[in-house]
């Protein structure tokens, strides 16, 4: 498993924010070791709830055993697979979310974005990691896919009317908005 989980500041704002926008359904994509699962549930109201998407079952397992450890795992459902079709599934089943964490792989952010918008209450908040990518989404001659995609990720959230939002510079940077009611 990579060693790319959350850095601890990530995972402590990610739990303030949870702790004040008081989300029933947090959808996170991208579980890996759990780490930031464990930091988003640990916020949520009793009736609250983690639906933690991720390609590999292998990390999903793994994650599922830290959240059991963490005694969160009544908390988390984990969804096995690629995050933009389980996303679809989920949007015609007719299921919403007010808390979306994504942390994944970087060159579908901006698919990401849409699918979650599609899924999102009003006044929902999505919240994506690693969004200065070392700062290099600010050098034009660094082109690679991801870097590219964070651009465009960073330009679709800050130009759609339907959010309202703001890059932190905190660690390799969070881009958060809120769905507009």
């Amino acid at each position: 498993m990579p060693a790319i989980s959350v850095k601890p500041e990530v995972g402590r704002f990610l739990s303030l924010l949870v702790s004040i926008a008081k989300p029933r359904n947090i959808m996170e994509i991208g579980a890996l070791g759990g780490y930031s699962g464990i930091m988003l549930a640990s916020a949520l109201d009793k009736e609250g709830s983690l639906t933690s998407l991720e390609l590999e079952e292998a990390y999903a397992n793994v994650a599922k055993d830290n959240l059991n450890r963490a005694g969160l795992g009544d908390k988390v459902k984990y969804v096995i697979g690629p995050a933009l079709q389980n996303m679809e599934s989920l949007h015609s089943a007719g299921q919403q979310y007010d808390f979306f964490f994504i942390d994944a792989d970087k060159v579908n952010y901006p698919n990401y974005f849409q699918a979650a918008l599609k899924l999102a209450t009003p006044g929902a908040v999505i919240v994506a990691d690693n969004t200065l990518q070392g700062d290099n989404v600010f050098d034009e001659n660094v082109t690679t896919n991801h870097v590219t995609a964070i651009r465009e990720y960073n330009e679709q959230v800050a130009t759609d009317e339907r959010v309202e939002a703001m890059l932190l510079p905190l660690c390799d940077g969070l881009t958060i908005c809120r769905v507009k009611p």
